[in-house]
This record gives structure tokens, C-alpha cells and sequence, in this order.
């Protein structure tokens, strides 16, 4: 590893036991290399969604929005990544269809 890549991950660690130990987030380990490695872990997401009462519905749609504002290809990272902190900062804006009320299925 050369000395600025060490100096990133001793960075890294630093955050990663700030986060740990002062604000009390849970540490799934360095995915960098894992299988399926995604951007949006989608399976842990739709997990709290569904415990705070949203439907399926809504979950789909919202990780349809979520994931293709991550993907856009046609904007620069910055205009990506503000789009996506939009949406976890403030909420998909997603609406239930018609004949259903939105609560869970």
C-alpha cells in the first residue's frame, strides 16, 4: 500500500471508530472487495423501511427513484451525489396508488 493509501485508511479507521464509539452506528466491516458490493444495499433498506410501516409499494418505488438518481450516468458525481442526499436527507417523494392507503401490505 503506498504512503498516501495508508494514510487514507488510517483516516478511515479514525471515522469508522468515531462513528462506533461516539454516535453508536453499528460497523458492517469493509465490503471493497465483497460479491455484490453495491452503492445501496438494498436488502438492509427495504429491511427499515418495512419495520417503520411503509408498504412494499411504496419501498419499490422509492428504491426505483433512489437507485436511478445513484446510476444517472448523464450528471456529473457531484449533481449525483447531492440528488441522493436530497432523497435520504429529506425522503423519496413516492406516492401509494389509488387503491391502496400506503400502510404496510
Amino acid at each position: 500500500m503506498s504512503g498516501i493509501g495508508k494514510k487514507e485508511r488510517e483516516t478511515q479507521n479514525r471515522v469508522v471508530a468515531l462513528f462506533q464509539k461516539e454516535l453508536g452506528y453499528r460497523y458492517l466491516g469493509n465490503w471493497e472487495e465483497r460479491e455484490g458490493n453495491s452503492n445501496i444495499e438494498e436488502e438492509m433498506l427495504i429491511a427499515w423501511l418495512t419495520k417503520k410501516g411503509y408498504s412494499q409499494t411504496l419501498i419499490g418505488k422509492a428504491l426505483y427513484k433512489l437507485g436511478k438518481a445513484a446510476n444517472d450516468q448523464s450528471k456529473s458525481l457531484y449533481e449525483v451525489n447531492k440528488a441522493v442526499y436530497t432523497m435520504l436527507r429529506y425522503g423519496v417523494n413516492v406516492q401509494p396508488d389509488i387503491e391502496r392507503d400506503g400502510m404496510a401490505d
